[in-house]
């Protein structure tokens, strides 16, 4: 969704890290529920919601608080941050991510990382990714500011640092706490929301996607990518498993959770394995929504018009190009002859 007033000329990007650029809420998620079970608690989903995007510390107090641990908040921390360390390895980059900080280096815009994290956890979470804190022109921390998001002090200190006007910085959120920060700074912002069932709370962002791969420079006076390769965009590739019953794939992991990050979204060229055949594809990615609440809907399609239901009903996805817009004619999408190996 974008609004129609005028933008002006962006010259540097601040982006969020947990959620907008890595995975790590998805893959820290049971943390939490894991530690409260230790003292006899039951894990609220709807208060953590609402922690979404909150410095470490708040979240700690509001913990301790909320389901009345017998601990300081000082203690808590002591205690489950090791257990995230771990965690912090498998977080994965968000769909587009690579791609746009790499878009920026290449043309010479520079990008800031500003999180509610404490810099020695932003540390930790990008470490392992090759150039990634070498490509941002700064790094800050809630911990290195006075007060951390929704207060505006840690883009406006990452603007100060770049050496560019907060009114032509752009920052690029996940989180609703994040949204408001940027707003309060006086910059434009891009909301991807984490959680895309609650897209309509995000109202005050100057744009709203599903994914970064979405993104397009050109409407905030960026250079324009030049990737796309007739009407598809090709992809890191995505990896799915599940079963498939009537034309919908259930996806599956071993703690029994969706391994899907609520950014992919959208239609997807791939291959489809099942029973050991492998079939050109292309895979809508989206959610339905109803009554009893959300819940993802995958439906592959296959090109070649087999029958797949003769197969079996487990069944693989390499998804390996995005659609620019939805297309009604499968004919005559395109995908390479060669089948990668799906594992």
């Amino acid at each position: 969704m974008e609004n129609s007033h005028s933008k002006p000329q962006i010259s540097a990007v601040i982006f969020d890290l947990d959620g907008t650029l890595l995975n790590t809420e998805q893959v820290t998620k049971n943390i939490l529920k894991e530690f409260l079970a230790k003292y006899g608690k039951v894990q609220d989903d709807e208060k953590e919601k609402k922690r979404l995007g909150m410095t470490f510390n708040e979240s700690a107090i509001a913990i301790v608080r909320d389901y009345d641990l017998p601990l300081t908040p000082e203690q808590f921390r002591q205690e489950i941050v090791p257990m995230y360390h771990g965690k912090w390895l498998l977080a994965k980059p968000l769909p587009g991510v690579n791609r746009l900080m790499r878009h920026l280096n290449e043309n010479g815009v520079p990008f800031a990382l500003a999180s509610n994290s404490v810099r020695k956890n932003i540390d930790g979470k990008i470490s392992h990714h090759d150039g990634w804190k070498e490509g941002f022109t700064v790094i800050l921390g809630s911990d290195q500011v006075k007060s951390g998001k929704p207060s505006p002090d840690i883009f406006l200190e990452a603007a100060k640092r770049m050496g560019v006007d907060p009114l032509h910085c752009l920052v690029i959120e996940d989180s609703l706490v994040g949204v408001k920060a940027g707003k309060a700074a006086g910059m434009k912002v891009v909301a991807v929301p984490s959680l895309q069932i609650e897209c309509d709370s995000y109202s005050i962002a100057d744009s709203i996607l599903h994914s970064l791969l979405e993104f397009q420079p050109e409407q905030w006076g960026l250079p324009q990518f030049g990737d796309w390769d007739d009407n598809t965009l090709p992809i890191e590739p995505i990896h799915l498993a599940g079963i498939f019953s009537d034309g919908l794939l259930e996806t599956y992991s071993d703690d029994g959770q969706s391994v899907l990050p609520d950014q992919i979204w959208g239609l997807y060229i791939g291959w489809a394995k099942i029973a050991e055949k492998v079939l050109k594809s292309v895979i809508s990615v989206g959610w339905s929504l109803g009554d009893c609440g959300s819940k993802r809907k995958i439906k592959p399609c296959i090109i070649s018009g087999s029958d797949v239901n003769k197969y079996g009903n487990k069944m693989e996805l390499l998804l390996v190009g995005y659609l620019r817009r939805s297309c009604s004619a499968v004919n005559k999408i395109l995908i390479c002859d060669t089948v990668p190996e799906l594992i």
